[in-house]
């Protein structure tokens, strides 16, 4: 029986461990105490072992079981001194401290026991050792290999606890900066391949971050289980600073958190506490020009977790009339201006008083400052996509003006206009420009005049002013000359004669300079007709690429927005007059965008439909030829004339099968399926899916899948065979 706490024997040691209110440091004193007292220590560490045992086959995580376990490893590093830094000491660590390597021994001799249990506790009580130990601890060589290798035995168990406490016991063992540390290389495998997500969690929990692991971790940040992201993510927010990662991955990682079901999957806080809270410092490291969308659900997020009182005490400096001034006009800041004007507008009436401190009166502010953004020189390379953006986010503020009343929306309207006319307006702006102007005309009718009119502005004739004959205006230039002399000599005459009175030869000579006069007018009236005629002839539209493609996408806008019943009147068919030229246009952004011009034009016309069905498809590759109509030129036979234009459209279509897109093969299987279903009978349609059944280049491509059910679903056929198959 215990005297004193001087004489704590081993047996009263771990009964009194297994209570939790026993003070576990006391313990640990008292029976280091009676160990220091022993000269023979082999008794003792036998009989410590011998009680250690009959914890170790407790598999559950029995309180009792969990204190025993949790003195033992203090009592086990509590023999350990700090090395000091001379090198004779740590000679003589091990001797120093017999009983750690003693245990360390005991533990290697039985990791590899049948019992799961008894595995799980050794690589429990060698990760809590490992744990206690002093941050400049040492071990001797051997013994550290000695537990690497065990360790890398064990995080392979089949048992998941297992694999969770070896993979704890091993984050000391680690060399993060050595690309071929065993360690490391094990965690890697493991975050990659392990099924358990409480392994995945362990790993997440202890890898250092590094060049060669943060791809890994950034990766179990699509873990499928909640529990991996979340750790994924406070492991990110923690140990990585943001200048670590690239721009891509900082971007990625933010889309991934933001559109991620749990709240807490976020890095945005932390990476606000790290610039101290400065929004458009963190829009900077983002690349906002490249990536605006997921900047706007950064900042949407932002302001829905800001209080309404303290949105308007932004970063964001505007002057007296209520603008950023244009030294401070910047891609971030004028993305954080139009992404909380845009939020501000989503609260109501509260947001229409907040939107008055946040933006001008009307719109006769806002819009020379989009004017002469506009007007910039982006003819300078450095600038161009800095000045593009900006006036991308100037055009989209101006869905949060009040535009309710007239006059503000006329002079919305005539801005709008005015720039889709410039000639310097860069083509990436004149779709977004096209389509905030038909927002503000309800009217379809009214939008397909004012698109007429900005096309025919914008296809203004030009007059070149050529020359005439130099030969021919030579001569008439003398000609003129000697009239005009003969005019001259005649007058002088005439007054010579008057002063001689010779009157009859002065009417005479009257008669002269009347008829004279009237040949230099007709002369001079020919050369200026000759020059209107001229003028005239040489007045002719503007067909340049860079033209066209302008306005063939104001047609795809107006489209867009015009209602699908809406029907093509005679505005409309003066804008066809443009479309159907291009599609033969030499130009292949110009030939796309006619395409998708009548195509859509298609839509509000089954007259326009029947028309140029056939021109629509004309654009597809030229090389390759169906083999049905191959075999039909051998064999010298004519198709059938009703029959004709539907054959020569579904071979058209056919030919897309073999194309080497996907995407297109997809979608004309998919066609050809709806004909099946409404045409079953036809023996065209129906083969045509089987070459892209059999195709061995289809059967590998992500879009078989699609084109095939659709296909198998159309006839009953098809249906047995997918069923079969």
């Amino acid at each position: 029986k215990m005297t004193g706490e001087s004489d704590l024997s081993i047996k009263e040691a771990f009964q009194r461990a297994q209570k939790g209110h026993n003070n576990k440091a006391k313990l640990v004193a008292s029976l280091k105490n009676t160990y220091n007292k022993l000269e023979d220590k082999t008794l003792f560490h036998e009989e410590f072992i011998q009680y250690l045992k009959h914890a170790m086959i407790v598999y559950k995580r029995e309180p009792a079981v969990e204190n025993v376990i949790e003195f033992v490893s203090k009592f086990s590093t509590s023999f350990h001194t700090p090395s000091a830094e001379g090198g004779e000491e740590e000679e003589d660590e091990e001797d120093e401290n017999p009983f750690l390597s003693y245990m360390f021994n005991f533990l290697l001799e039985s990791h590899k026991a049948n019992s799961h249990a008894v595995r799980f506790r050794v690589c429990q009580l060698i990760n809590k050792l490992l744990g206690s130990m002093a941050e400049n601890a040492q071990i001797d060589d051997d013994l550290f290999d000695g537990i690497h290798q065990a360790m890398l035995v064990r995080v392979t168990d089949k048992f998941p606890n297992v694999r969770i406490q070896a993979s704890l016991a091993m984050a000391r063992l680690q060399e993060p900066q050595n690309h071929q540390c065993p360690t490391v290389n094990a965690y890697l495998l493991i975050l990659e391949n392990d099924s358990n997500p409480e392994v995945r969690r362990a790993v997440l929990s202890c890898i250092a971050p590094s060049s060669l692991t943060l791809p890994k971790i950034l990766k179990r940040t699509r873990d499928v289980k909640e529990s991996v992201r979340k750790l994924a993510y406070q492991v990110l927010s923690d140990k990585v600073h943001i200048r670590a990662l690239s721009i891509a991955q900082r971007v990625s990682l933010l889309q991934q958190g933001l559109h991620d079901a749990v709240v807490q999957v976020r890095l945005l806080p932390a990476w606000l506490n790290l610039l101290q809270g400065d929004v458009l410092e963190l829009l900077h490291k983002l690349d906002v020009e490249n990536c605006s969308q997921t900047a706007l659900d950064t900042l949407t997020a932002l302001f829905t977790h800001t209080p309404q009182d303290q949105l308007l005490h932004h970063r964001l400096q505007l002057d007296d009339r209520m603008l950023v001034p244009a030294g401070s006009l910047s891609c971030e800041s004028v993305l954080y201006w139009r992404a909380l004007c845009e939020f501000v507008k989503t609260k109501g009436d509260e947001g229409e008083e907040m939107l008055e401190k946040l933006l001008p009166e009307a719109v006769y502010e806002v819009c020379p400052v989009l004017s002469e953004e506009q007007k910039g020189d982006f003819a300078q390379l450095e600038l161009v996509m800095t000045k593009e953006f900006i006036s991308q986010q100037l055009i989209h503020l101006t869905g949060c003006l009040d535009t309710n009343e007239e006059g503000g929306r006329k002079r919305v309207v005539a801005v709008l206009q005015e720039m889709l006319v410039l000639p310097q307006t860069p083509p990436s702006l004149v779709s977004l420009l096209t389509e905030k102007l038909l927002t503000l005309i309800p009217d379809d009718h009214r939008r397909i005049q004012t698109v007429a009119e900005v096309i025919s502005e914008v296809r203004e004739p030009i007059v070149i002013r050529q020359p005439l004959d130099e030969n021919e205006n030579r001569r008439k230039q003398v000609k003129l000359a000697e009239v005009k002399v003969g005019i001259l000599e005649a007058k002088q005459a005439l007054e010579e004669c008057i002063s001689n009175q010779e009157f009859n030869r002065a009417a005479e000579l009257k008669d002269s300079i009347t008829d004279l006069e009237n040949l230099r007018n007709n002369i001079l009236q020919e050369e200026n007709t000759q020059q209107d005629d001229k003028e005239t002839e040489t007045r002719m539209e503007k067909t340049d690429p860079e033209t066209l493609l302008r306005c063939l996408t104001m047609c795809v806008e107006l489209l867009k927005q015009m209602n699908i019943k809406t029907r093509i009147g005679p505005t409309m068919s003066a804008i066809l007059s443009l479309i159907l030229p291009s599609i033969s246009n030499a130009q292949p952004a110009v030939r796309n965008m006619a395409v998708v011009c009548l195509g859509t034009c298609a839509l509000h016309s089954k007259d326009l439909v029947n028309t140029h069905l056939v021109l629509l498809l004309q654009p597809r590759p030229q090389t390759s030829h169906s083999p049905a109509n191959q075999e039909d030129q051998e064999k010298g036979e004519e198709p059938e004339e009703g029959s004709s234009t539907a054959q020569s459209i579904l071979m058209m279509l056919s030919d897309f099968l073999d194309s080497e897109v996907s995407e297109l093969r997809t979608e004309t299987a998919e066609g050809l399926a709806k004909l099946m279903y409404s045409s079953a009978g036809s023996p065209v349609p129906s083969s045509s899916p089987d070459r892209l059944w059999y195709n061995p280049v289809t059967g590998t491509t992500p879009d078989y899948a699609t084109a095939s059910e659709c296909s198998s679903s159309c006839t009953p056929g098809e249906q047995v065979r997918h069923t079969l198959l």
